[in-house]
């Protein structure tokens, strides 16, 4: 998206206050990467129509889009993993703090080895993929069966700033997490199993709607 475009959608979103400004400046300050404002408000609004009870998240980092996902939706149960203990620590202590606590569990390991952990809190009605970009293929795989039929996997940064679409990478690092990025979206927009749209928000957002086994 544009930067003017998207500068000016920002500005008219209600700023955050008290605990979800706190974790934004900590956020910043420690270079910690939390959603973009506009991707997080585009996410929320489709969470809002979809009104699920049982959210899985891929990717905690310190908390900040599972409290804002849990105060959009008062009824939605999270299970969130997070694989960095300082993270995870900051994580436990936020939400600590916050009165979606008891509607919210952490699971301290690597995404790739707690599917029968979090296996335990399903099925889902939602998955929210938002952590190593290179692993985003083999997250859905792994985590997919835990979701239901109806349900939605939801997965940021598929535009990856542009890079994925084309835009010339800075770095050989980022030239390869822009491959696969572009390959995770021809792969997901192509799955059988799912009717996929990407929207242009925030970091790009991929909105996967498991189908029926019928169809």
């Amino acid at each position: 998206m544009k930067d003017n475009i998207h500068g000016y959608i920002e500005s008219l979103l209600t700023p955050r206050e008290g605990l979800l400004a706190e974790m934004e400046q900590y956020a910043a300050d420690h270079r910690v990467p939390i959603m973009e404002p506009v991707g997080m408000d585009t996410l929320l609004a489709m969470l809002k129509l979809q009104n699920p009870v049982r959210l899985l998240e891929i990717g905690t980092a310190i908390g900040y889009s599972a409290l804002r996902m849990a105060e959009a939706v008062p009824q939605l149960h999270i299970t969130t993993l997070e694989r960095d203990e300082d993270r995870f620590e900051k994580a436990a202590q936020y939400i600590s703090r916050s009165d979606s606590q008891d509607r919210i569990q952490l699971l301290l390991g690597d995404a790739l080895e707690l599917a029968d952990k979090a296996a335990e809190n399903g099925p889902f009605d939602a998955i929210f993929i938002d952590a190593a970009k290179g692993q985003y293929r083999r997250f859905f795989e792994l985590y997919a069966p835990l979701l239901k039929t109806g349900g939605v996997i939801y997965s940021d940064n598929v535009l990856f700033k542009g890079y994925a679409a084309g835009t010339d990478a800075p770095t050989k690092r980022i030239e390869k997490i822009a491959r696969k990025i572009t390959g995770y979206n021809e792969w997901l927009t192509a799955h059988p199993g799912y009717d996929t749209s990407i929207i242009p928000s925030g970091d790009g957002i991929a909105v996967s709607i498991k189908r029926s086994e019928e169809k």
